[in-house]
């Protein structure tokens, strides 16, 4: 018998850049970095493809964009139509769009020495990246992220996919981008649920890593809820920086099950398909954190007073801490939600759970009976709330 042993490795570069008004012509930003793709000999094109929600708050966009093109970057040949796809997380449910976005890829030419550009909010380059990533074995992504969540989260990482028969992101890839650009400006026109969603993904990597960030956000509460930019600014690069850190020193393409990055997670994905994605991501997530933040309280985990201090932040940046259908069906859908997450891990269940504030800590079975309890804690909480304010 003969055996052949094979091994290689892949080196993965992309830069985050942090920008205003990325398509004015006095910002070299993007005409710079098309300056490293001037090979003669083959012809470069670019397909764009917008979050149609961005768009309607943006008209001017698809002119801006092919007017910087064909002024400052005109080796590369821009498709001639911008493809509108509806933002949210319907993006990532309709097959039909998938099979739209590789269809444009064919019809426009757009091969591997070419770009595939999104512009949108996280579920839309979620779903632009599973199209580039798979059309012709993976075409050149850049990511143009226009809310906080997908600007300090899920735009800077390296995943791509679409839900399936039920399941967040059944369907994916791991493909990194090319480059990711973040620009400020932006984030002006969101709507204070999406401009408040995207702190939560900060929430928690503040709350498995560092202390200090979280300490900074306690401090800037206020500024943040009045949509203060400074602020926002200073939120979204540190917690792109530790999101881009933790890939690039741990397991970035995930081939073990350890995700200390889905903190809080395993509830929140269950929560957004119960609630038909009414809740929204980011809404999720201050809910899932709330939960296992409880559930590591309960089992002496974390102290109350640390407890206490989570929930009022959530509380104060205007995120509810409950909703009706954690308890549907005497909890057992959130328990089946349990059970699609172990799944997606590959089988072992892990899951992170807070020691204290800044060190999170991985443990492989949650109770749930105590998982119940913690979710009637949160019932109680918030109606205390709600009586207090009534």
């Amino acid at each position: 018998m003969q055996t052949i042993q094979q091994r290689f490795q892949i080196e993965y570069q992309y830069s985050v850049f942090f920008t205003e008004n990325l398509f004015h012509q006095n910002n070299p930003l993007l005409k710079d970095f098309f300056s490293n793709y001037t090979e003669q000999g083959f012809q470069r094109k670019a397909l764009v493809i917008v979050d149609e929600g961005f768009a309607s708050h943006h008209p001017s966009l698809t002119s801006d964009i092919q007017t910087y093109f064909s002024e400052s970057v005109s080796h590369i040949s821009l498709a001639k139509d911008v493809i509108l796809v509806p933002g949210g997380e319907a993006s990532k449910n309709d097959p039909a769009l998938f099979e739209k976005l590789c269809l444009a890829v064919d019809t426009y030419g757009i091969d591997r020495h070419s770009f595939v550009i999104g512009i949108g909010g996280g579920a839309v380059l979620d779903l632009v990246g599973y199209a580039a990533a798979v059309s012709h074995r993976g075409i050149k992504l850049i990511r143009i992220p226009t809310t906080v969540l997908s600007q300090n989260d899920s735009g800077v990482g390296v995943k791509n996919g679409i839900n399936f028969h039920g399941k967040k992101n059944f369907l994916g890839t791991f493909a990194p981008p090319v480059a990711v650009f973040n620009d400020l400006t932006f984030l002006r026109t969101l709507d204070d649920r999406d401009w408040r969603g995207g702190i939560a993904e900060a929430i928690k990597v503040a709350l498995i890593k560092d202390v200090s960030f979280f300490e900074w956000m306690e401090k800037n509460a206020d500024n943040l809820v009045n949509r203060d930019e400074p602020a926002m600014s200073y939120l979204i690069h540190r917690c792109a920086e530790m999101h881009t850190d933790h890939i690039a020193g741990g397991d970035p393409f995930e081939f073990g099950s350890s995700r200390p990055l889905d903190f809080g997670h395993w509830a929140a994905h269950k929560l957004e398909y119960l609630t038909g994605f009414e809740v929204r991501h980011g809404e999720a997530v201050a809910i899932g954190i709330a939960l296992d933040c409880v559930y590591a309280t309960q089992i002496g985990m974390l102290a109350e007073s640390d407890l206490y201090r989570i929930l009022d932040l959530l509380s104060k940046l205007g995120f509810d801490l409950y909703h009706s259908k954690l308890a549907e069906n005497d909890k057992i859908n959130l328990r089946n939600g349990l059970q699609e997450f172990r799944e997606h891990l590959g089988g072992r269940l892990t899951i992170m759970l807070l020691e204290k504030i800044g060190k999170g800590v991985e443990v492989h079975e949650l109770d749930a009976d105590i998982i119940a309890k913690a979710v009637d804690y949160l019932e109680t909480a918030t109606l205390t709330t709600t009586e207090k304010n009534s």
